[in-house]
């Protein structure tokens, strides 16, 4: 049975038929003296209830009146002087000063009304939560509800707290009805259900409100309320542009959106146009073809790889559109990423996360993070955009696992770490880089012993950003990340001290070293600290880096003079004598020459959260 939505004293007159009922029960076992006594306590305690019906909504007019009056008589206060201010203004001819701050007081108090009118209530009902009956509030900005207890023949009454829930973290309400086995339409009217997140450290989960209610008129009312309330937040997503790597991992990605995405999307009424991908570069000439303004947002389901290209694609076609074919342009529309992969370096950095459900919950919502991009050229000529690149150690590693496409994931990485470990040989390269700072400085307090630092005052780079320095030495490996690369191989990150918006990379060098030294060095990056604490590692904050190998002779002659047969898979983007390989988002790249990375702040705009706010718990493994 329904019940009034603005009805206050539900509660009292529950309490009142809980005191007649225990009357009632009580008369049938007293005496008749007994009898009398209770007759006369009932007329003394119906009294009382009477006197505090009447008198209750009378204080609360008298409480409503005044505070209206208090109300326009701040209005006033603050209008005359506001006329006061600008009489003085005008004589003394003086703007600002100590006027300022009242000024700036009163746009507080504004906000602060503004603030009091988004929590005004806008619905108010009976509904059951479980078993029990709560008093539920709606605003602007959430969803309270606190259970009805009837007072105690006692007088005492029980105090609990309520229930919360931001509107924020629901993405879809439905109508609850009652159908039998095989009806898919139709039924009686059982109330309304709410779908939201909940939150469980950087993990986000699906969870349901029910609230029950059989008036179908009640229900109605509140679903198209919350219904209208949840649709008004604009940075949620209404239709997709979805990218699905088959063949990514474990050939996993097809059913994982499947499974965990596809419901979600539909739940939240999200519509999405999907593309299945047959090669590598496919989702590029889709995304120069697409009618991207059908679309509220990109989805990439894969791992580090197809994230790159769709990365790459994003900034190409903005790039086009605005008619811009050398400076880097920010797309317009997010991209959101699916984990799929054997490395979700990208994704978790962004998620914290290995998770598809909570990536999922991330675009629903609309949550959404800026962050940092690179630049990879060479010789003038832009090879990729993307977020970390390795070369030495990691860019060998990924080249032999690359040649054992037919092994297993977890087995073609352990062979190449053991191969390049076994041929462990550093390379002789120019090293130069723009630091963050004005002075070279190493984050970790660690130099190199065996380089020559070579800094030039005047050597200011052309675009004026700043003064390189140059490093010449040998080097086992040399990365650079603008985003802390978070995965499960790496729980701290490669590079833990980088955030996904601070505008810069990190420039990781790890110099010529015994083996022994270097295989401690790669363990550390799998316990919680300790990876940077060697004398032969040396790190910076960079803005550019440029990196020109030395050598004469190209790695993959070297190679090729220990194995037989070629490798059946060509690389993503190849030049023209490539001899030296990359690690570029654990896609393998060769270039011949020397190449530079240039950091540009917030090129790109990622479905998801940004972690610096919590603890550094993940983290990335490029290796």
């Amino acid at each position: 049975m329904p019940c009034c939505l603005h009805s206050d004293k539900i509660p009292e007159i529950q309490c009142k038929l809980s005191a007649l009922t225990f009357l009632v029960t009580s008369l049938l076992r007293v005496r008749p003296l007994c009898l009398f006594v209770c007759l006369f306590w009932c007329l003394v305690r119906f009294c009382l209830f009477k006197s505090v019906n009447m008198s209750g909504p009378k204080e609360e007019l008298e409480k409503q009146r005044d505070s209206t009056k208090k109300k326009k008589k701040k209005k006033k206060k603050a209008e005359s002087g506001k006329k006061r201010r600008e009489k003085q203004q005008e004589e003394e001819g003086v703007k600002g000063g100590g006027g300022g701050e009242e000024e700036e007081g009163e746009k507080q108090q504004v906000e602060e009304e503004e603030v009091h009118s988004s929590d005004c209530i806008v619905l108010r009902g009976i509904f059951k939560l479980g078993k029990k009956s709560h008093d539920v509030l709606l605003t602007r900005t959430r969803l309270t509800w606190t259970p009805i207890t009837p007072e105690m023949p006692t007088g005492e009454a029980c105090v609990l707290q309520p229930g919360v829930m931001p509107l924020q973290d629901v993405f879809a309400v439905k109508v609850k009805r009652r159908r039998a086995a095989g009806q898919e339409s139709g039924g009686p009217v059982l109330g309304v259900t709410l779908f939201c997140c909940r939150r469980r450290g950087r993990r986000l989960e699906e969870d349901t409100l029910h609230l029950h209610n059989a008036s179908a008129e009640h229900t109605f009312t509140w679903y198209n309320t919350l219904k209208e309330l949840v649709s008004g937040f604009s940075s949620r997503p209404k239709c997709l542009k979805v990218f699905i790597n088959p063949s990514s991992h474990k050939k996993e990605a097809v059913h994982i959106y499947r499974e965990h995405v596809a419901p979600l999307f539909k739940m939240a009424d999200v519509s999405t146009d999907i593309t299945v991908t047959e090669k590598k570069g496919h989702a590029l000439s889709v995304m120069k073809e697409c009618k991207l303004d059908e679309f509220d947002g990109v989805v990439c389901v894969g791992g580090d790889g197809s994230v790159a290209e769709v990365c790459h694609a994003l900034v190409l076609r903005a790039q086009l559109d605005a008619d811009s074919p050398e400076k880097p342009v920010k797309p317009v529309l997010p991209l959101g990423i699916i984990p799929a992969g054997s490395t979700n370096v990208v994704s978790g950095s962004v998620h914290g996360v290995r998770d598809p459900v909570t990536a999922s919950l991330h675009i629903i919502l609309g949550h959404q993070q800026q962050v940092d991009m690179c630049s990879f050229s060479s010789l003038g000529q832009l090879v990729c955009f993307g977020f970390s690149a390795m070369f030495g150690f990691g860019g060998q590693s990924l080249a032999r696992a690359e040649k054992k496409r037919w092994m297993p994931s977890s087995q073609r990485r352990e062979y190449a770490l053991v191969k390049t470990l076994a041929r462990l040989k550093p390379e002789d390269c120019h090293l130069s880089f723009i630091p963050v700072t004005k002075t070279t400085r190493d984050l970790f307090g660690h130099h190199g012993e065996d380089e020559d630092l070579d800094q030039d005052p005047g050597s200011v780079d052309a675009e004026g950003e700043g003064t390189w320095t140059t490093i010449k030495g040998l080097y086992l490996n040399i990365s650079v990340m603008s985003i802390p690369c978070l995965s499960p191989h790496a729980p701290r990150g490669l590079a833990p001290n980088t955030s996904l918006a601070n505008g810069s990379a990190s420039l990781i060098a790890v110099g010529n070293t015994s083996r022994s030294e270097f295989i401690k060095h790669l363990k550390r990056y799998s316990s919680s600290s300790g990876q940077f604490s060697f004398s032969f590692v040396e790190t910076h904050t960079v803005t550019a880096v440029r990196i020109r190998p030395r050598s004469q002779r190209s790695w993959s002659e070297e190679e090729s003079e220990g194995e037989e047969g070629d490798s059946k898979t060509t690389p993503i983007i190849q030049t023209e004598g490539a001899t030296f390989p990359w690690n570029i988002d654990g896609e393998l790249v060769e270039i011949a020459n020397e190449v530079l990375i240039r950091v540009h702040p917030r090129l790109i705009t990622l479905y998801g959260e940004d972690m610096d706010e919590a603890e550094s718990t993940v983290s990335c493994s490029c290796i």
